[in-house]
C-alpha cells in the first residue's frame, strides 16, 4: 500500500477515535495527546498493517495500549502533577515530616486500650502481639486453639471499637 492511501485511511478514521481517547483520558487534552500519539506510532509502524485488515480496530488497538502502557507507566513512577503555575513534579515516596508527640498520644491510647482489655482477651492478644502462632498461645495457656483464635479475634474487636480512627 503506498504511503499517501495509507495517511488518507489516517485522516478519515481519525475522527472515530476521538471520542475513545476522551473515554479513556477522561480529559480532553489529555485525549488529544493520545490521538496524536496513536497517528504517530500507526504511521511509525505503517509497514506492520495488512492491506484488508480493518483499519479502525488497527488503530483503536494501538491507542488503547499507548493508554494502558501510560498508565502502567504513571502508576510505577507514582508521581503526581501539582496543579500550580510551575507544573512541579511531586514525589509520592517523600517521607512526611514525623510528630513525635502525635505519635507518642497514639501509643499511649493504644497501650491504655489493651491494658483496659479483659485479662481472658488481653494475654492471648499479647503474646499474638509478641509473634506467637496461634498453636503455640494454646499450648501455653491450655487452652483448645479454636478457643485461642476466637480470643484475639474478640480482642482485636474490642480495640477497633476503643481506639479513635486516625
Amino acid at each position: 500500500m503506498a504511503t499517501a492511501e495509507f495517511n488518507k485511511m489516517l485522516v478519515q478514521n481519525a475522527d472515530f477515535l476521538r471520542p475513545f481517547a476522551v473515554t479513556l483520558t477522561k480529559d480532553h487534552e489529555t485525549a488529544k495527546d493520545l490521538l496524536q500519539e496513536t497517528m504517530y506510532r500507526a504511521l511509525a509502524n505503517q509497514e506492520k498493517y495488512s492491506v484488508g485488515t480493518n483499519i479502525k480496530a488497527w488503530l483503536y488497538t494501538i491507542m488503547r495500549n499507548i493508554f494502558i502502557n501510560n498508565y502502567r507507566r504513571k502508576v510505577k513512577q507514582n508521581t503526581i502533577f501539582d496543579k500550580s503555575d510551575n507544573d512541579f513534579l511531586l514525589d509520592y515516596q517523600q517521607g512526611a515530616i514525623a510528630n513525635a508527640a502525635e505519635s507518642n498520644l497514639r501509643i499511649k491510647e493504644i497501650q491504655a486500650a489493651i491494658h483496659d482489655l479483659p485479662d481472658i482477651f488481653r494475654q492471648p492478644f499479647m503474646l499474638y502481639f509478641e509473634g506467637f502462632k496461634y498453636h503455640e498461645i494454646a499450648d501455653m495457656l491450655t487452652e483448645p486453639l479454636g478457643t485461642i483464635k476466637s480470643r484475639i479475634h474478640f480482642a482485636r474487636r474490642l480495640l477497633k471499637e476503643q481506639i479513635s480512627k486516625y
